[in-house]
């Protein structure tokens, strides 16, 4: 069983930065691919990030790569989505996942999710 809970989201001006942190609980944490997704309304959940078990491994959605940033801290059991230079359309309601294996853009690869937290980018 693993619990995710987001925070960090907030109201940023276009070209800001937020930072994101997804807590864990869980045995399993550190054996697990991570992911963030993100939901605007009207919109399907799509990918944004993800890192592997290990964090050797990133990848990201074409629309964030070389703003966004994820990490992840196994001894706190943590993940961190470090975003800059955003944009009015990064405005979504953002979510941690957790997947049993390797990381994965699909979001029902992903079996764990917390609740989302708002990110609101103003123009």
């Amino acid at each position: 069983q693993v619990q995710l809970v987001e925070s960090g989201g907030g109201l940023v001006q276009a070209g800001g930065s937020l930072r994101l942190s997804c807590a864990a609980s869980g045995r399993s944490f550190a054996s697990r691919a991570m992911g963030w997704f993100r939901q605007a309304p009207g919109q399907e959940r799509e990918f944004v990030a993800a890192i592997s078990w290990s964090g050797a491994g990133t990848y990201y959605a074409d629309s964030v790569k070389g703003r966004f940033t994820i990490s992840r801290d196994s001894a706190k059991n943590t993940v961190t989505l470090q975003m800059g230079s955003l944009k009015p359309d990064d405005t979504a309601i953002y979510y941690c996942a957790s997947a049993p294996s390797y990381l994965s853009t699909t979001p029902s690869r992903y079996d764990y999710w917390g609740q989302g937290t708002q990110v609101t980018v103003s123009s």
